[in-house]
């Protein structure tokens, strides 16, 4: 590369057979003196080596001579300036080349290296080259590095030492030796050349940029070194980092032409702050919807807070992905969970808040709360500490007015709960490997539709997928793994959690959780748990199981369909509510669960695969559909399928409505599960009053409440062995337990009935 033929730069200095009114005794500049008409300067038009020439008497300690013309200095432009000196008589001195460097406003650029090599003149008609080269870039070979803050020069040459020899010299050189140090053949350009220095305190962005400018689609490449980057920095064309940068937490470097995982773990020599770094780029560039990891497998020794790696923005809501690579924790105390305990004052009246909490300061907002009256899945959703408050994601059902609760704060390898609001995100072919020390993600406590899908979530510690507010809002969970660290403990002995919800709308869809204490806990309704396979077995004889996916509001409006529930239970409550008494909201209702296989092996009997746990008075059940299903116990039967767990209380059987248990198939299952059923009855001996009993087929120890048909089978007849005609009266919701049916017919019969009963009103 030559920019005086290029770009048509001007860089030679006239001849000084032209005249001397251009040549400065001083530093060039402007008004500085000239050797025109000056005594100890003359113009010699033919000597024997140089031909035209200047001579001239040294009388100052540094004899400068300077052309007062403006030398370009470009980013990426290196020029040689050298001249030919011999001496002539007197006094011998030494030669260097010089200049002065001048800056946008022609002002002196300081602290620069402004003078080359010194060459001293050892006999007189010697002819001696002396040359200098002057570069934006600390490059072997570089004499005077001048960075990107000069414009220009005044270049020329100074004579030292003794005063009084007289010395002729040739006409100054100055020439572009750019392709010395960048070869235009090359598809890189070098950060060096454009001033940067590499040695982490001097400020280099202005070199990064004037290279990113130059390389027009060119690799810029950062040699070996450190370099300071004092402010933002976006690079238009790829970058290669043999060399580190380092910048303030909160300014970012945005790689536009390789935007990837590596170059940032190149750029900042560390895997979790250059993911850290890439992360802030991603929410802080919209040419980039995602940041692929390139497959790193990061090693990860504390939390990562990704609103502190972002840094400024606390609400982000347009679709970004992190995608294709590992998180592995490491052993590290940073882990471990924070416990506090404090007593707290709670009111139904205020149901998401304690209050007069003892030692606000020191529970942490993520923490979850455990304690008498506390729901699963309670956590704090904010904390205002000069009010002494706690904001809580979902109410208390039964908690004292005053009581001690514990606070438990996990550690997550992604925390995300520094973000008040994060929508849109989307984790894709990641695997969380949390190896017994973290806990995977803790969401935003506000946000729709963050969608983990196509990773795996390995052994971690206490959580999976956390949400301590309504970050969860949308949660979508496609085509993942999730395996705890709790494989050989017993079910009940378990501690860790796949995931919870507190919001509407989850898509639980085509994964497999294994041996969890619960699967999932979801709160609010319109959730769709379709084809995941969760089994939550363990090696215990005839040991009791857990709920797998417990569902904590009353009326889901949801459905489980074609999954495999293996070894644990669907749980239905209303734990998450401050006044859990049916009032006027409604009551267990709106789920529809078909075409599932249920699976035990090994359990106890008394197990039950559907069981639905009020924690209040009055509740019922009003709008329930279990179809198509496949049960099947192993290694031991069970006693049947469903169940009410009245530990607090039980369900109001006089109101169920719109239940529907039918199509199901049954093995190793005692008792079959039906509603409506119908059963065929015989009566043996004469009589008027047919008592029938279909209770063992209802669900939920339901009552007989409806007869919808009685079809005699074959004739009834009385004693004497005639026929008897005619239609029974009947009466339903018969016997201390309201499960029973009589039949009252004109006369004493016997023979065969098939009767349909129903444990509800259909509406």
């Amino acid at each position: 590369m030559n920019k005086a033929i290029t770009d048509g730069l001007v860089l030679m200095p006239p001849a000084f057979a032209n005249g001397l009114d251009v040549w400065s005794s001083g530093d060039g500049t402007p008004g500085s003196p000239t050797y025109a008409g000056a005594a100890n300067a003359a113009l010699v038009s033919a000597d024997q080596d140089f031909g035209g020439c200047l001579e001239l008497l040294k009388t100052d300690a540094v004899q400068k001579l300077r052309w007062m013309g403006q030398t370009p200095i470009q980013p990426g432009l290196y020029l040689r300036i050298r001249a030919r000196v011999k001496a002539i008589s007197g006094n011998l001195p030494t030669v260097r080349i010089a200049g002065w460097p001048g800056d946008g406003s022609g002002a002196n650029v300081p602290g620069l290296v402004t003078t080359g090599p010194e060459v001293t003149l050892s006999a007189y008609g010697e002819v001696v080259e002396v040359s200098a080269i002057v570069g934006p870039g600390l490059r072997g070979g570089v004499d005077m590095v001048w960075g990107n803050g000069t414009v220009y020069g005044h270049f020329g040459l100074d004579l030292t030492g003794p005063d009084g020899g007289v010395v002729r010299i040739d006409d100054i050189v100055i020439e572009d030796i750019t392709s010395a140090f960048l070869r235009t053949m090359m598809d890189w350009v070098d950060v060096r050349d454009y001033g940067a220095i590499g040695d982490g305190v001097a400020d280099d962005r202005a070199a990064f940029l004037a290279a990113d400018a130059a390389a027009a689609g060119r690799e810029v490449v950062v040699p070996s070194g450190v370099y300071f980057l004092g402010d933002h920095v976006t690079m238009k064309n790829p970058v290669r980092f043999e060399g580190t940068v380092s910048m303030p937490a909160d300014r970012r470097l945005i790689l536009m032409g390789n935007f990837s995982l590596t170059p940032y773990i190149e750029a900042f020599g560390d895997e979790t702050e250059g993911f850290r770094r890439a992360f802030q780029a991603l929410l802080n560039f919209s040419d980039h919807e995602s940041l692929d990891m390139d497959g790193w497998r990061i090693n990860v020794s504390a939390p990562i807070d990704m609103q502190a790696a972002e840094g400024i923005k606390t609400t982000f809501e347009v679709r970004r992905v992190i995608r294709n690579g590992q998180f592995n924790a490491v052993p590290s105390p940073d882990w471990e969970p924070s416990v506090v305990t404090s007593q707290a004052d709670y009111s139904p009246a205020n149901p998401k808040t304690l209050s007069n909490v003892a030692n606000v300061a020191n529970i942490e907002v993520g923490s979850l709360v455990t304690g008498p009256g506390v729901g699963r899945e309670v956590y704090v959703k904010a904390r205002n500490v000069g009010a002494g408050t706690l904001t809580l994601s979902q109410p208390l059902y039964g908690a004292a007015a005053s009581q001690s609760y514990t606070f438990t704060r996990f550690r997550y390898i992604l925390d995300f709960s520094g973000f008040d609001k994060l929508s849109k995100f989307t984790i894709t072919d990641v695997e969380f490997q949390c190896a017994g020390n973290a806990s995977g993600i803790l969401l935003a406590p506000s946000g729709q539709t963050f969608h983990l899908k196509d990773s795996f979530m390995t052994k971690p510690r206490d959580r999976g997928i956390t949400s301590h507010g309504r970050g969860c809002q949308d949660l979508q969970i496609d085509r993942c793994h999730f395996v705890s660290s709790e494989q050989p403990v017993a079910a009940t002995a378990r501690k860790s959690i796949a995931f919870n919800v507190n919001a509407n709308d989850a898509k639980i869809r085509d994964n497999r959780f294994e041996r969890f204490r619960h699967t999932g806990i979801l709160f609010g309704n319109g959730h769709l748990i379709v084809g995941n396979h969760w089994f939550q077995g363990d090696d215990e004889v005839d040991g009791p199981r857990l709920g797998g996916m417990i569902f904590t509001y009353p009326n889901v409006n949801s459905v489980i369909t074609g999954n495999y529930i293996d070894n644990c239970f669907i749980e239905w409550t209303n734990e998450h509510d401050a006044s859990p008494d049916f009032g006027v909201e409604f009551s267990f209702g709106g789920l529809t669960v078909t075409g599932n296989i249920f699976v035990a092996s090994d359990v106890a009997s008394w197990f039950n695969w559907i069981v639905i746990k009020p924690y209040g008075a009055g509740h019922f059940i009003q709008g329930l559909s279990v179809q198509g299903n496949s049960f099947k116990s192993i290694n031991g039967s069970i006693e049947r399928v469903d169940a009410v767990d009245d530990t607090i209380a039980g369900l109001d059987l006089g109101r169920s409505r719109n239940v529907v248990f039918e199509g199901n198939t049954f093995n190793g299952v005692r008792q079959a599960t039906i509603n409506p059923v119908t059963l065929e009855f015989v009566q043996n001996t004469e009589a008027t009053t047919w008592t029938l009993d279909p209770s063992g087929y209802l669900p939920f120890g339901g009552w007989s409440r409806n007869v919808t048909s009685v079809v005699a089978e074959g004739a009834l007849t009385n004693a004497a062995g005639a026929a008897v005609h005619g239609a029974p009266h009947v009466t339903t919701n018969y016997g201390p337990a309201s499960n029973l049916v009589q039949l009252k017919w004109r006369e004493a019969c016997k023979g065969r009935v098939v009767m349909t009963t129903r444990m509800d009103n259909p509406f």
